[in-house]
Formats: C-alpha cells, sequence, structure tokens
C-alpha cells in the first residue's frame, strides 16, 4: 500500500507514542497539583513546552497547548480579535480551511466583526498589494494560511505579515500542512501568531499548539482554572503533549524535500492521464504534494480505482469528506462546479521514495482509463 494522504493525517510516530506512554501509566499525575506526582507530571508539561518552543523558534511562554490546529486557529482568531483594541475588522482570504472561515463567520455574525476576504491569483497566491488594498485603520487581524491543505501553494508569510504590520495589524497564520514540510521559525516568518496541528507531523490526533506573541492580548475560548497561563483553562493532556513534543523533535531533524520529487511526479501524471491539470502554484508549493483536475471524470470513482491498485490518496480536504458540493477552494480559485468534482490530492511523508511515486503515478494512469472506458 503506498500512503499518499499525509495532508489528511500521518502515521504516529514511534517516539511519540514511547515518549507518551509514562504519562498515560505511572506518570498520570495532575500537573496542577503540588505533590510528587503532580510535579513530576509538570516537569514533563515544562520540558514538552520547551521541547516545542525550539521547534517554533520561540520563548516556552508563548506556547499554548490545544487540541489540534481546528481549536489553535479558533483560539488565535477570536482571541486575538475579540481582545484587539483596534477595531472590528479582519482580512482574510476564500481558500482558507474552514476552521479559519468559520471563526471569521462567527465573529462577523455574533460580534459583528467587518470581514474583507483578500484575492488570490488562479494559483492561490496573495500578493502583498492585494492585502495592502484590503487594510483599514481598523484592521484588528488578518489570517491568511502559509500553506493550502487542498492545492498546496505556500504564501510568502513574511511578505504578508510586513504589509499586516504596516497598519498596525496584527498576522495569524495556519500552518498546519506547513509545519511539518517548511523550516519553520515564527521570528522569520513575522507572525504575530501560529497555529498548527500534532497529527500532520506524527503525533497522534487531539494534540497541537499555538504561537502567541509574548505580550498580546488574548481572550480565552475555555475559561476556567486559568492553566496555559490563563488562555486555555481545562488540565493539560500531558501524555499528547510531550508526544507531540517528541513529534517535533524528530521531524525538525529530518531531511526536508527540495521538491524534485514532487515536480517528477507532477510531470509523470501530467503526461500520462490526458486532460490532467495541475491545481495550485506550480512552484510555490509544498515539496510533497501534488493536486490535480481531471475533467470528465469523477474525483471519487477514481480514488476508489486507484485505492484497488494500493494507492491511498485524497479528492482534497478530509475535513469535508462525505460532502457532496464541490470544493470552496477550486470555486475560490476560478474552477467550476463541474471541474471541482474532478480533484485529485496526492501528499506524502519522507518515507515514500521516487519509485513510490512513479508506481503512483502509473497507478493513476490505468484507474482514469479504467472509469472512462466507453
Amino acid at each position: 500500500m503506498i500512503l499518499l494522504d499525509a495532508a489528511a493525517t500521518t502515521p504516529v510516530r514511534r517516539t511519540a507514542l514511547e515518549a507518551a506512554w509514562p504519562y498515560l501509566t505511572g506518570g498520570f499525575g495532575n500537573p496542577s497539583s503540588v505533590h510528587e506526582p503532580g510535579l513530576a507530571a509538570a516537569r514533563g508539561l515544562a520540558a514538552a513546552r520547551a521541547s516545542v518552543a525550539e521547534f517554533l523558534g520561540c520563548r516556552p511562554a508563548e506556547v499554548v497547548f490545544t487540541s489540534g490546529g481546528t481549536e489553535g486557529a479558533n483560539l488565535c482568531i477570536k482571541g486575538l480579535a475579540l481582545a484587539s483594541p483596534r477595531g472590528r475588522h479582519l482580512v482574510t482570504t476564500r481558500i482558507e480551511h474552514d476552521a479559519v472561515l468559520e471563526s471569521v463567520g462567527y465573529l462577523a455574525r455574533v460580534h459583528g466583526f467587518a470581514v474583507d476576504y483578500v484575492e488570490t491569483d488562479a494559483a492561490g497566491l496573495v500578493s502583498p498589494a492585494a492585502l495592502r488594498a484590503a487594510l483599514r485603520p481598523d484592521t484588528a487581524l488578518v489570517s491568511i494560511g502559509w500553506a493550502n491543505n487542498e492545492v498546496g501553494t505556500v504564501q510568502d508569510v513574511p511578505a504578508l505579515a510586513a504589509v499586516a504590520h504596516d497598519t498596525g495589524a496584527l498576522f495569524h497564520t495556519d500552518a498546519v500542512q506547513a509545519a511539518a514540510a517548511l523550516p519553520l521559525d515564527v521570528a522569520a516568518l513575522g507572525v504575530d501568531a501560529l497555529s498548527f496541528s500534532g497529527h500532520k507531523l506524527g503525533a497522534p490526533k487531539g494534540s497541537g499548539a499555538a504561537f502567541v506573541r509574548a505580550g498580546l492580548p488574548l481572550e480565552p475560548l475555555l475559561h476556567g482554572g486559568g492553566q496555559e497561563r490563563g488562555r486555555r483553562s481545562g488540565t493539560e493532556n500531558v501524555a499528547w503533549a510531550v508526544a507531540l513534543a517528541a513529534a517535533c523533535r524528530e521531524a525538525r531533524g529530518e531531511v526536508r524535500h527540495d521538491g524534485s520529487d514532487r515536480d517528477a511526479f507532477i510531470q509523470a501524471v501530467l503526461q500520462t492521464v490526458p486532460h490532467a491539470r495541475l491545481t495550485g502554484h506550480p512552484a510555490r508549493r509544498l515539496p510533497q504534494h501534488a493536486s490535480f483536475m481531471v475533467p470528465g471524470v469523477n474525483g471519487e470513482t477514481v480514488l476508489l480505482e486507484l485505492e484497488r491498485r494500493g494507492v491511498i490518496a485524497s479528492a482534497g480536504s478530509a475535513c469535508a469528506a462525505g460532502r457532496t458540493e464541490p470544493s470552496h477552494v477550486l470555486l475560490a480559485l476560478g474552477c467550476s462546479p463541474d471541474e471541482a468534482v474532478t480533484a485529485l490530492r496526492f501528499s506524502w511523508t519522507p518515507e515514500v521514495t521516487p519509485a513510490h511515486l512513479s508506481e503512483a503515478a502509473a497507478a493513476l494512469a490505468a484507474s482514469v482509463a479504467a472509469v472512462t472506458r466507453p
């Protein structure tokens, strides 16, 4: 079986499981307790926070442990916007993950925020000029994802964050897809907040973290005992925080792919699959991500054929699986509904070899041929 759906989730790393196990068994103490079992858990949590901070390039006090990318995006967007003294205006794009779009929609619907959506080009890139035109004196927050989960396009986040800061607005980026594939340094990115999910880089589902720059006011989503420096109440999941830290350490040491394997796979697909069209930017994209539309076929039908041939891929966002409507990302990029339902997405971990990708390209060509036979 060739697994090419890493954008949906990845296998849990053995190192992450082994790191978490003691805190699921003997080291079960509550890190807020002052007896030795609690203090031991608190030490484990502090060490995990330090490791995640090193992964992000920030201070440990700027790390908030969350249940994943969705909660992280909600916390950063709602928390920073509601606490902002600047105004009630938000800027984002229409190609964001639903966690971002729904958070922004909630703020507009319930709290009266005005929202502007920056247009992208056909490949999904936001230009600094387009962002600048959308900003206002009362813009509280800009939220633009670093890398798109469906089409793989990677934004120039440092340039966009600089534009936002020129007007005094804060900048959040959803780094769920980018964290496992791109060098991560929040200072170099220039962002005020960043959210990512553990299960995209080999930690268990239900783990994640957010970076929130020190000194920024943040309204918490969860109110209670004041854990996580008052930013996320509730007894911390020490085992999953430790597992996330272990995954971050291992991911940080992995060799980053340069995109050559991706480019060879894209070229093979475009040469062997009739009418296949690449979606997203041809160069400014995640190094282990390739996405296509194949007009005239149904994407889900092709995926079933691929699975019969030992290749696992997806039609787009796993969060939208089972829905009948076409991808909002592809529609925002100018694709028709008929084109959007032909979408296919291939994403992989470093363990996937060029030979695996060559086999997958051949399987895709055979699968498309099988579903288009008269």
